[in-house]
C-alpha cells in the first residue's frame, strides 16, 4: 500500500477508503454467488457467507468514526476475521458444489486483497499510535 498511513490522515469518510469499497464490491459479488445456493442453505450458509461478507466493510465503517486508531485497528481486526471467516465458507461452499470454481477463484482472489490491505492499513495505523 502507498503511503498508507498518509493517506489514512487524509480520509474524510470510510467511504474514501479504498478497501471499504473493495470490501463493498466483494460483499455485492458475495450476494449474487450465493443466490443460486439450495433453498435448505438459506438460513444455514447463505446468511453465513452474507453476514461475514457484509461485516468486512461494516467493521471499517464503525470503526473509522470511532475515535483514535487503537479502536480503528480493533475493528480493522474484525474485519481480518470476518475475511478468513468468509473464506472458508467460499471453500466449503466449492466442495459441497454450491460454487463452480470460477466464482471461488474470484471470490478467494477479491478477499486476498482486501485481506492484504486490511493489514497494510493495521500496521500503519499502529504506527501512528
Amino acid at each position: 500500500m502507498n503511503n498508507k498511513s498518509t493517506e489514512v490522515s487524509h480520509v474524510r469518510s470510510y467511504q474514501d477508503l479504498e478497501v471499504w469499497q473493495k470490501a463493498m464490491t466483494l460483499a455485492k459479488e458475495s450476494y449474487q454467488a450465493t443466490k443460486s445456493f439450495p433453498s435448505e442453505e438459506r438460513f444455514g450458509l447463505v446468511n453465513q457467507m452474507r453476514r461475514a461478507a457484509v461485516s468486512i466493510p461494516s467493521n471499517l465503517a464503525e470503526g473509522h468514526t470511532r475515535t483514535g486508531a487503537n479502536e480503528f485497528r480493533r475493528f480493522i481486526s474484525i474485519a481480518m476475521g470476518s475475511v478468513a471467516e468468509l473464506e472458508t465458507q467460499v471453500t466449503l461452499s466449492h466442495e459441497l458444489e454450491y460454487l463452480n470454481v470460477k466464482n471461488k477463484s474470484d471470490l478467494l482472489k477479491q478477499l486476498a486483497i482486501v485481506g492484504k490491505m486490511l493489514r497494510g492499513l493495521y500496521k500503519a495505523l499502529g504506527a501512528k499510535s
